[in-house]
């Protein structure tokens, strides 16, 4: 405003005396400007959310004066927090609310930042700024992109178990039991011996198994913190493929253990899952039932690769202590061409 003036009074009385002025309002503005600390915030968010799904934090404001505010949500800049800063009014006795949006890309525990509050003036000429501690941690799950291919094998499960209708018959891979043969028995299922003492022939006969023990391990060490590279063209058409991009290992070994586990619990099978490198990080001993995929998930998220090669007499001591049964031990690893 002063550059207008200055032009019929070029003089540099007139400059340094507008300059005084501007200060002198600048100071009482200043001085009018309400203190951002009288503010009461509360901060929140819902935990935990999947990584692609948008994250929403909301700030609720309540003020004892009117405030004209500038407001900044301040979480990491890997959140993508949007939009930057709120602009609002601020009223006594009334609840404000603003809301940022995140987009997440990784998977672990967030925290978020400071809550910055400017106060403006009467004249928005100045305004008095505070950052304000409001601790905050964001839960974010693994994205489980393996989950696309869950149907399909939960329909071979069915195959396998004899309770979906097929062409081939879902034999199981428990015995059961001795029958007769019947015209279209698989051959294969003859029992020599039995039929040897018996006039007729006699097959053996298969159920699924139930109530089987499984373990699955994952490598969290240096193995599990090197990138997977992007996929080769030849594999691009393969139904079967699921796309990590650039990941570390860690990613691609926590999508096939929340995949198996699933089948496993769906099949009835007791889960355990544990994550190891030089100390076991997480010990998910089997749950209910439908809480599985939740749970582990909650505990992948935790779970970071370290720089540290993986104890093996660690592996063998916890899986030696923890199934004390029969079972099937699933080892998420490395495996160099040269082992």
């Amino acid at each position: 405003m002063g550059i207008i003036p200055l032009f019929f009074f070029p003089t540099s009385l007139f400059f340094f005396g507008w300059l005084v002025l501007c200060a002198l309002l600048w100071a009482f503005d200043a001085t009018m400007a309400p203190s951002p600390r009288q503010l009461s915030i509360e901060r929140s968010i819902d935990t935990p959310i999947p990584v692609g799904n948008p994250a929403h934090s909301r700030i609720v404001l309540r003020t004892p004066v009117p405030m004209r505010l500038d407001l900044r949500d301040a979480w990491p800049p890997s959140t993508h927090p949007s939009p930057y800063s709120h602009s609002l009014v601020a009223q006594p006795e009334m609840e404000s609310r603003v809301t940022t949006t995140l987009h997440l890309e990784r998977r672990g525990s967030i925290r978020a930042d400071y809550v910055t509050v400017r106060s403006w003036g009467p004249l928005r000429m100045a305004a008095r700024q505070t950052s304000i501690v409001a601790p905050l941690n964001l839960n974010v799950l693994p994205p489980f992109r393996a989950k696309r291919l869950l149907p399909s094998r939960l329909a071979r499960l069915h195959e396998l178990e004899g309770t979906t209708a097929t062409v081939l018959r879902g034999p199981g891979t428990e015995f059961d039991s001795l029958r007769e043969y019947v015209r279209g028995d698989d051959p294969r299922d003859i029992d020599w011996r039995a039929s040897a003492r018996s006039s007729d022939l006699v097959v053996r006969t298969w159920r699924p198994e139930r109530d089987r023990h499984v373990m699955i391990v994952v490598d969290a060490g240096r193995s599990g913190a090197m990138l997977l590279g992007e996929p080769q063209e030849a594999d691009l058409g393969d139904k079967d493929l699921v796309e990590l991009g650039v990941a570390p290992r860690l990613d691609a070994q926590i999508e096939a253990a929340l995949l198996l586990g699933v089948l496993a619990d769906r099949a009835g099978d007791q889960v355990h899952m544990l994550v190891v490198d030089r100390e076991i990080h997480e010990d998910l001993a089997q749950q209910r039932a439908g809480a599985l995929i939740r749970e582990a998930a909650k505990a992948f998220s935790r779970v970071q690769p370290s720089l540290l090669p993986l104890d093996w007499q660690l592996v063998i001591n916890a899986v030696d202590k923890r199934l004390r049964h029969p079972g099937l031990v699933v080892l998420l690893t490395e495996t160099p061409p040269a082992a």
